[in-house]
């Protein structure tokens, strides 16, 4: 969160999920923190108590695996965060999921900015300016595959293909682009609390990494 920055308001007194956290507010005006899928697990969980945490937690996968994309949908299970207050909340939150608290803030200001990806391109330099010559057929099937909450990532996006206000792929289904639409949900099921959006303002360093080595050849369009 920028420097200055108000935090998001997140719900007073309720349970909410945030990506793939599930956040419980105790009794004593402290918060619990679980991966959702863990919800309801009677299994001991490993208890931290510091913010700072959410760090380590949220360096690795189940396997062990460096998550480059914290946004991605393979935060490790078995772990329970128990924190002081909403203070160390949003730094637990911030750390699990870098800057979507920020977006989240100026969205509710009325001053949330998105970038069109042709834009995002179009101002690379040196190895990445080669980005901006994929084809608007190899982003709608790409971004289909890199963004796809399902395997890819989690945040709602809010950013077009263009300045004509294209859509990003054509291949993603409606909720991709919905804030109220939970993308965490898979297989059917259903919301089991309130939700906090991921919301991404703008292609990510990643994304267009990875446009980069589709027009190089390194990557198929998929």
């Amino acid at each position: 969160m920028a420097m200055g920055e108000r935090p998001a308001r997140l719900p007073a007194g309720q349970v909410f999920t945030f990506g793939q956290i599930l956040v419980r507010p105790l009794p004593d005006g402290r918060f619990q923190l679980r991966h959702r899928d863990d919800a309801e697990s009677p299994e001991a969980m490993k208890i931290v108590d510091h913010a700072e945490e959410a760090t380590e937690i949220a360096r690795t996968d189940d396997d062990g695996v460096y998550r480059p994309l914290k946004t991605a949908p393979d935060l490790r299970r078995g772990w329970q965060l128990e924190i002081s207050g909403k203070n160390d909340l949003n730094r637990a939150l911030d750390f699990f999921y870098p800057g979507r608290l920020g977006v989240l803030a100026a969205q509710a200001a009325n001053r949330l900015e998105t970038t069109p990806l042709r834009e995002t391109l179009g101002r690379q330099t040196g190895m990445y300016r080669i980005a901006a010559n994929i084809t608007d057929s190899q982003l709608d099937c790409f971004i289909a595959d890199f963004c796809r909450s399902d395997g890819g990532c989690l945040r709602t996006i809010l950013w077009k293909r263009d300045a004509n206000g294209a859509i990003p792929s054509t291949k993603l289904p409606p909720e991709k682009f919905d804030p109220d639409y939970d993308q965490a949900l898979t297989g059917g099921a259903e919301p089991i609390a309130k939700n906090i959006p991921l919301l991404c303002q703008e292609a990510c360093n990643l994304l267009v990494a990875e446009c980069r080595k589709v027009v190089k050849g390194e990557r198929t369009a998929s």
